[in-house]
């Protein structure tokens, strides 16, 4: 099982819309990055991943699961972009900041460190692990 990390404004689709969507979750639609998209193509169900908070807050806020592979986006005028539908498996004990990732030597290789701008990115399962333990949760 691997690891991802999906940004999205939480002024346009934020942790609360997604725990709202329920177990039926949601089209991680609007994607038009090939790297982030070639990311989502790589996907498989039950993958999971970190739900950061971008533009305002800038911190991770909850835990997502692939529930449908890599399919076309709904959203796309042209057969280039594709998708996957994550759900909301719960919120982290706490938020864990951007600036908190960048203070933490052992997180400076995280996409999101390197790469900020690519709004679906993989994670390691050590860059798992060590945020996970900045929320206070137990490794899963």
């Amino acid at each position: 099982m691997a690891h991802w990390l999906f940004k999205s404004e939480p002024d346009v689709f934020g942790w609360d819309d997604l725990v709202a969507k329920g177990d039926a979750g949601s089209e991680w639609d609007g994607v038009r990055n090939y790297q982030a998209r070639n990311a989502m193509r790589d996907m498989v169900i039950g993958d999971t991943g970190f739900f950061y908070h971008s533009r305002s807050g800038l911190e991770i806020v909850g835990i997502v699961e692939v529930i449908a592979t890599a399919h076309p986006d709904s959203t796309a005028t042209d057969d280039r972009w594709d998708c996957v539908d994550v759900r909301a498996l719960r919120a982290l004990p706490r938020p864990v900041t951007l600036d908190e990732i960048k203070a933490d030597v052992r997180l400076a290789d995280m996409a999101l460190v390197k790469n900020p701008r690519l709004s679906v990115q993989p994670v390691t399962d050590l860059e798992w692990a060590l945020v996970l333990k900045l929320a206070e949760q137990p490794s899963t």
